[in-house]
């Protein structure tokens, strides 16, 4: 069921597009978001190459927050430490956090699983995952 979880709606205002999802459920094709009902399940490469299944979280509470190193908005945040603070409070709370990337190979923003390590490393970001949604069909699905 989408639920929105107020306190990071304030605290995050512009910095990135998040999500918070209570996964109801794995559905065969990826579909819009609609509140109230279940999220769409998808399946993304992390950055170690394993694929993560949003229905691998059933019954959590998953903060889906796009990332882009070279957004002016994402760079406030996460210079100023608050995306790293909403991270511990939400794991503090048992909230599952995955930092997905939609950028293109070539584009701007983009970044490969070595890279993604490093930037997660040099913000001291802890999200449980980096995913990658290179063709963008994950993210579209959640606009």
């Amino acid at each position: 069921m989408l639920i929105t979880l107020k306190k990071f709606e304030r605290t995050l205002a512009h910095a990135a597009v998040v999500g918070a999802f209570l996964v109801g459920g794995a559905g065969a094709a990826l579909a819009q978001v609609q509140p109230g009902k279940p999220a769409p399940d998808f399946a993304l490469q992390d950055s170690s190459g394993k694929t993560v299944k949003l229905a691998d979280f059933k019954g959590k509470t998953v903060v889906l927050e796009w990332t882009n190193q070279d957004c002016p908005y994402v760079r406030k945040h996460y210079g100023g430490g608050n995306m790293q603070q909403l991270q511990k409070d939400a794991a503090a709370k048992d909230v599952v956090w995955l930092t997905i990337s939609s950028s293109a190979p070539g584009q701007q923003g983009h970044v490969n699983g070595l890279e993604a390590d490093e930037l997660t490393k040099s913000r001291k970001a802890a999200p449980a995952a980096f995913l990658f949604d290179p063709d963008g069909k994950v993210g579209h699905a959640y606009d």
